[in-house]
């Protein structure tokens, strides 16, 4: 299932236990079963049609929301090989590790939220009727060292816009693995018919403001004094670029 997918479960039941399996990951059948108050035989019956219209898939003795497979990408720079692809379950301690380490250096708000976001949640897809969201990670040696983040609205006047975090770990900048992230994410973004990407980040972050412009991001506007950082009032740069 493509994750910007328009949602179009008519059983109630079936809705529900789609939504289930969506906010918790990939989780037991017999989990499901006990949180909804299923009929075992209903239930199965249920899981067929779901797994059938390509919504959910079964995983050993688990199901788990079936979003479409993204190729994964080996690259090398500098002597360094890492790999971009859509993250695993395993990988959300440290997806949300490498997020809060850019996050501490107190010059991208944005990636502070979209951590607690999914530390919260325990889930990093998403897809529902109220809100989407897509990662890629970059792994090396398989630790998770950076990402690229896609807020996708729901609303319909904004579906053609979205919002992308990016970030990597301080140790691996300089070897070209930020601009493959971000090359990923707006490649996904333009080939699922967006038309625009926003990014927001306080004046302070120079270094991020820099990387962006160099990429074809323009600054669209500037909100004063938007952030209070260690006593000061920082600006707030929104920048965007357009994929058409």
């Amino acid at each position: 299932m493509e994750i910007t997918e328009s949602l179009s479960i008519g059983n109630k039941d079936r809705k529900d236990i789609y939504n289930y399996i969506e906010s918790n990951g990939t989780v037991r059948e017999d989990e499901v079963r006990r949180a909804l108050r299923l009929d075992p035989a209903a239930l199965g019956t249920h899981l067929t049609i779901l797994r059938r219209d390509g919504y959910i898939r079964k995983v050993g003795d688990k199901v788990q929301v079936a979003y479409e497979d993204e190729e994964a990408h080996v690259h090398e720079a500098d002597g360094t090989e890492f790999t971009i692809r859509l993250p695993q379950e395993v990988d959300l301690d440290r997806l949300v590790d490498a997020i809060h380490e850019v996050a501490e250096e107190g010059t991208y708000i944005e990636a502070e939220t979209v951590a607690d976001v999914i530390d919260h949640e325990e889930v990093i897809l998403r897809h529902n009727d109220v809100r989407s969201r897509m990662f890629f990670v970059a792994t090396v040696e398989d630790d998770v060292v950076g990402w690229v983040h896609l807020d996708l609205p729901e609303a319909e006047k904004l579906s053609h816009t979205a919002v992308l975090t990016v970030g990597l770990r301080p140790e691996h900048r300089g070897h070209g693995i930020g601009s493959r992230l971000l090359e990923r994410g707006t490649d996904w973004a333009r080939d699922h018919k967006f038309e625009k990407l926003y990014n927001s980040v306080p004046a302070t972050n120079e270094e991020a403001i820099a990387f962006l412009e160099a990429r074809g991001w323009e600054t669209e506007a500037v909100r004063k004094d938007h952030y209070k950082m260690n006593g000061d009032y920082v600006d707030e740069v929104m920048m965007a670029v357009d994929l058409q």
